[in-house]
């Protein structure tokens, strides 16, 4: 390569910044040659992620169009933009951006080539008002390698004579070719010296840089429209050496779009013909099916198979730097799990089996998996959610029952299961945090899904040959359910009477004293709480996370506490948008746009969701309603952008024209949000079998059908409990042997009860507490044999009145529930 000489002035640049959220299109070849995603966003291409689907490389690549004297455009600002798929569920992309002043139009074809590691555009450059030699037209990249804008350097050469704009950062390369010549070739400093400030301040390049070094950097280059009659094409190159990236650019234009286009949408066809079971829907305005499916499965690693990450965006990018990315370029065992079953759906059996042995292969040595992680399954942020591991498990049994895994499959999956059980019944029922990753206490969802994957595991351990342990798993996913009215069922509060309700379900209800340790056994920080403010506050707070318990198949849909919920939850939470009815995820929510529509920073106001659309609509068919449930899809359908993209959240306020906020709109948020698109092809999937597809038999039959209830209560260290009801018997559970020194009557005579290990950790003894009377305190310590000596600590559980049905509401006062 040839030396650089003419060094880009004003370095590093200003900070690096990201770019829109609003996606109108991702992609990728279905091809393990093709390493590389793209995103677009305004006309333009936007985050393009390579080498593998968490690692974003550029922020974006656009055209600016000038005259070379006084007129300046820019395609992503000044142009308005549509956007067709070349082929139904294709996701290969015609955007057509037409200047709102009239003078051009440009038209491209975006795809990936399936051979090697480049992005393609065909380009078509129109002049609508004068002759096309009138017009310059100047391609800006901006690399933001490794997930990071700072650090890279940019320089101008050729390899193997061909003219090329080179970038990299470490062990990351690109390189941009083009089919017509470069008039002239520029690197520099973004804000000071890169091409966007030399082609606004003189409508032409002016500046020829070579190289710019260690910063935040951007390219700039020339094409000749003349010699091209404005057909050209554009190969954006990329490998781990600069000259791996500029060899891929050149063979993917010497090989030609239209083949790679050929190849890849035949790569795709082939795919969606095998695996798009549903029908086509009447319900809805746009059938989606096909653009869900690419959108999942668009979402997928290619180096770690069965990875699918939560969306290839970041919500408010524009305000957000190389520090601040989000979770959201990360796999989350929730919405890979969610976005599973809905392979499942559509029979895309085989993308569901390299989830679960992703799954497999990232789970951690005590059963549960990180709140989410890089592909190879390291950590990212350091927090803990418990329906992350159960979620797991009901997909096993999901694909079981549908015929997914075979009896070897089932075997080699047994394992996995039998660890993520494990850590549940170690852990739970409480989650340091809920599925929205926020506070800590019993959850709905989180809880539901627990008790519905420990049912699910039982049914497992049968077919694996281990009684034991389907028994103790029935027994306490029977505790947990029987208790979640008095976790989280609040009656008698000022809301009860404001919308004439009995009782209500909560979004979080904190652990009340006596009922938590001050630490759970993973190390986790969890609060006690117990002043009547934090009471009152738990008690305002609601989820449409409630309805989770019919989805799970704990309660039924016509169930008054369920319609009294539901009441209350449209009361506070609904909003009628000009597409139809969307919620937010609670009351108070701060993830969101400001008042001012202004981006999230840390605090902000949380919008409506379409994935709770989605959620409502499941209710709506587990109730009878299926037109209501119908309804609900046509809105989700018509939540989506032009490109068919479903967003996070929708804005549902006042217009904001300048920032873009329309009322019923995509906000800033993540958009396409993969667990969104997951939601609407299992409501398609449950409306055309009428029923919802992902629920669980297991708690139908136990909990709906049988009305099980456990004759027992359970005492651990991480759950301590105060009272028992008269004819319960009382369970002591520990993670370690023990012998349980246990009265009845303060003392005066003594048992000793030795714990039995149950498989899963977990060493439990069952204390004969059925038969005293009310008032009766159990009292009782523990001698560890391993270890040779006494706690050194009293315990006691009081007898009380109330049978398990006549349970009190966990949110009277303290007073009150000592009492109960």
């Amino acid at each position: 390569m040839s030396e650089v000489n003419r060094p880009a002035p004003g370095g590093p640049g200003i900070p690096a910044r990201w770019t829109s959220s609003a996606k109108t299109g991702v992609g990728t070849a279905l091809s393990d040659k093709s390493h590389v995603w793209f995103t677009l966003s305004h006309g333009i291409l936007n985050e393009i992620y390579y080498p593998r689907i968490d690692q974003a490389c550029i922020r974006d690549m656009g055209l600016i169009v000038t005259d070379g004297a006084d007129f300046f455009s820019e395609e992503k600002r000044d142009a308005d933009s549509d956007v067709q798929w070349l082929a139904d569920g294709v996701p290969a992309y015609q955007l057509v951006n037409t200047s709102r002043d009239g003078r051009y139009r440009i038209e491209k074809q975006i795809i990936t080539d399936p051979h090697r590691d480049t992005v393609l555009q065909k380009v078509h450059f129109v002049a609508q008002q004068g002759s096309l030699s009138v017009y310059q037209l100047y391609v800006l990249l901006a690399p933001h390698l490794g997930n990071r804008g700072a650090g890279n350097t940019a320089w101008v050469d050729e390899f193997e004579g061909t003219p090329l704009l080179f970038a990299q950062r470490e062990s990351n390369s690109l390189a941009l070719a083009c089919s017509a010549p470069w008039l002239k070739r520029s690197v520099g400093y973004v804000g000071s010296s890169d091409g966007w400030q030399d082609l606004k301040a003189h409508k032409r390049m002016s500046w020829e840089y070579t190289r710019a070094e260690n910063g935040n950097v951007a390219m700039t280059a020339g094409i000749d429209l003349s010699q091209s009659q404005g057909n050209f094409e554009l190969a954006l190159g990329f490998g781990k050496d600069p000259e791996e990236a500029a060899r891929n650019a050149i063979s993917s234009l010497q090989d030609g779009f239209e083949k790679a286009k050929a190849c890849y949408i035949a790569g795709w066809q082939e795919s969606i013909e095998k695996h798009c079971s549903l029908k086509d829907g009447k319900a809805g305005t746009k059938d989606l099916s096909r653009i869900s499916l690419s959108v999942l499965r668009a979402h997928e690693s290619k180096t770690a198979p069965g990875a699918l990450i939560a969306s290839l965006s970041i919500p408010w990018g524009a305000s957000h730097g190389d520090q601040d990315l989000g979770g959201y370029h990360l796999v989350w065992s929730r919405d890979m799990v969610e976005t599973a079953g809905a392979l499942l759906a559509v029979g895309a059996h085989e993308d569901a089996r390299r989830v679960l042995n992703y799954l497999l292969a990232t789970q951690l040595p005590d059963g549960h998996w990180p709140q989410n992680m890089w592909l190879d399954g390291s950590p990212y942020w350091d927090g803990i959610q418990m329906d992350e591991t159960a979620l797991p498990i009901l997909l096993v049994d999901l694909a079981h029952r549908g015929k997914a895994l075979s009896d070897a499959d089932l075997s080699r999956f047994w394992p996995m299961v039998r660890r993520a059980a494990g850590y549940l019944v170690r852990n739970g029922p409480v989650s340091p945090q809920d599925r929205w990753e926020e506070d800590p206490g019993y959850s709905p969802f989180t809880v539901g899904a627990e008790i519905a994957a420990l049912l699910a595991a039982a049914d497992l351990a049968d077919l694996n040959h281990e009684a034991g342990i389907a028994t103790y798993l029935r027994e306490i996913s029977d505790v947990w359910n029987t208790s979640i009215e008095r976790w989280m069922y609040a009656s008698g509060t000022d809301w009860c009477r404001k919308f004439d309700v009995a009782g209500y379900y909560l979004r979080i209800a904190p652990i009340k004293t006596g009922e938590g340790s001050s630490r759970f056994q993973n190390n986790v920080d969890v609060k006690n709480v117990s002043a009547a403010e934090d009471t009152r506050e738990a008690r305002h707070l609601v989820s449409p996370d409630a309805l989770a318990l019919v989805r799970f198949g704990l309660r039924a849909a016509d169930d008054p506490r369920i319609r009294d919920t539901a009441k209350v939850i449209d009361a506070l939470l609904r909003v009628e948008t000009p597409s139809g009815p969307s919620w937010h995820r609670y009351n108070d929510d701060g993830y969101g746009e400001h008042e001012d529509g202004s981006p999230f920073d840390g605090t902000g106001i949380g919008r409506v969701w379409p994935l709770l659309t989605g959620e409502r609509a499941h209710y709506e068919l587990a109730a009878g309603r299926v037109e209501n449930a119908k309804r609900l899809l046509a809105t989700m359908e018509s939540f989506a952008n032009e490109g068919g993209l479903i967003s996070e959240q929708v804005w549902d306020s006042p217009d904001i024209p300048k920032r873009e906020l329309h009322f019923g709109h995509p906000s800033g948020s993540a958009m396409p949000l993969v667990w969104a698109h997951a939601e609407y092809l299992k409501l398609r999937r449950s409306l055309d079998d009428g029923q919802i597809f992902d629920l669980p038999p297991q708690t139908v039959q136990r909990y709906l059908t049988e009305k099980t209830l456990s004759p027992r209560m359970v005492w651990r260290f991480n759950h301590k409990i105060r009272a028992i009801p008269m004819g319960k018997s009382l369970r002591i559970e520990t993670l370690a042997p023990a012998v349980i020194h246990w009265s009845a009557d303060d003392w005066k005579t003594m048992q000793d009860a030795t714990s039995h290990d149950v498989g899963l950790g977990i060493h439990l003894a069952d204390l004969e507490t059925k038969s005293l009377p009310v008032g009766q305190h159990i009292k009782f310590t523990f001698y560890w044999p391993d270890a040779d000596h006494w706690e050194g600590t009293d315990f006691a559980v009081r007898v009380g009145p109330l049978r398990p049905e006549q349970t009190a509401s966990a949110y009277k006062s303290e007073a009150d529930a000592d009492e109960a």
